[in-house]
C-alpha cells in the first residue's frame, strides 16, 4: 500500500512539471510567453510516438511484422497543417480544445478494451496531459485580443472531430485504435509546428500581417491629389 502510494505521488510530481502550469490547475497565467513555451513543450513532448502509440502496439500485440505496417493514420481524420495555420489564433484554440475532447472520449474506449491494470494507468497519464494542456489552451484564450470563454464550436469542420469506425471484430478493433492514435500523433506534431510560427506577443493580429504592411507601403508611395495638382501636365512623377 505504502509502496502504491509513493508511486502515485512521484507520478503526481512528474506530470505537474511536464504539463500543468506554474499555477494550479484551473487557474491561469498572466505571462503570455511563458504559456506560449509551455504550449510548445507541450506538444512535442505529445507528438511522439513513445508517450502512446507505441506502448498501445505493444500491449495489443501488434508488434509484429507486417502488422505495423496497417497503423496509418487514415487521411482527413485530423485537420492538416495547412489547414491549422489558415485559422485565426481564437479559431486555432478552439479547434485544438474541441478536438482534443473527441480524443479524450476515444482514449476512454481504449481503455475498456485494456483489462491489465498497468496498461490503464498509462492511458490515465495521457489523459490527464491531455487535460494540462486543454487548461493551458484555456488559458491562452484568455490573453489573445478580443478574447472571451473558450467556447466550443457547436459544428466542427471536415476531420475536426475524429470518431472511431465500426470494427467487426476485436482485431479490427485494435487496428483501428492503432491507426486513431497514429493521426493522434501527426495531428500534434502538426500543432507543435503552428505554435512555432507563433509571435512572442499576444497582440499581433491578422490587420499586421505582412500582406498589410506591404500595402499600406504601396499606398504611401502613390502622389497624393495636391502633388498631381501641382505636378505640370506630361511630367512624370519622380
Amino acid at each position: 500500500m505504502r509502496a502504491q502510494f509513493t508511486r502515485r505521488a512521484l507520478l503526481s510530481q512528474v506530470l505537474g512539471l511536464l504539463f500543468l502550469s506554474t499555477v494550479a490547475m484551473g487557474s491561469c497565467s498572466d505571462k503570455y510567453q511563458e504559456l506560449l513555451g509551455q504550449l510548445r513543450n507541450q506538444a512535442d513532448f505529445m507528438q511522439h510516438t513513445s508517450t502512446l502509440l507505441d506502448p498501445y502496439i505493444r500491449m495489443q500485440g501488434l508488434d509484429v511484422s507486417g502488422l505495423k505496417e496497417h497503423c496509418k493514420g487514415r487521411p482527413g481524420a485530423f485537420p492538416s497543417e495547412d489547414a491549422l495555420r489558415r485559422l485565426s489564433r481564437q479559431g486555432f484554440l478552439r479547434t485544438l480544445n474541441v478536438i482534443l475532447r473527441h480524443v479524450l472520449h476515444r482514449l476512454t474506449t481504449l481503455q475498456q478494451e485494456l483489462p491489465k491494470a498497468q496498461d490503464l494507468e498509462m492511458l490515465d497519464r495521457v489523459k490527464l496531459n491531455i487535460r494540462g494542456f486543454r487548461n493551458n489552451l484555456h488559458c491562452m484564450a484568455q490573453l489573445l485580443p478580443s478574447s472571451s470563454d473558450m467556447a466550443e464550436p457547436t459544428q466542427a469542420g471536415p476531420g475536426a472531430s475524429p470518431s472511431p469506425t465500426p470494427a467487426t471484430d476485436a482485431f479490427q478493433r485494435k487496428l483501428e485504435g492503432c491507426r486513431f492514435l497514429h493521426g493522434y500523433h501527426g495531428f500534434m506534431h502538426s500543432v507543435q509546428q503552428v505554435l512555432q510560427g507563433w509571435e512572442e506577443s499576444p497582440n499581433r493580429s491578422r490587420r499586421h500581417s505582412p500582406r498589410r504592411a506591404l500595402w499600406k507601403r504601396v499606398r504611401r508611395m502613390r502622389p497624393s491629389r495636391r502633388d498631381k495638382r501641382l505636378m505640370p501636365r506630361g511630367q512624370l512623377p519622380r
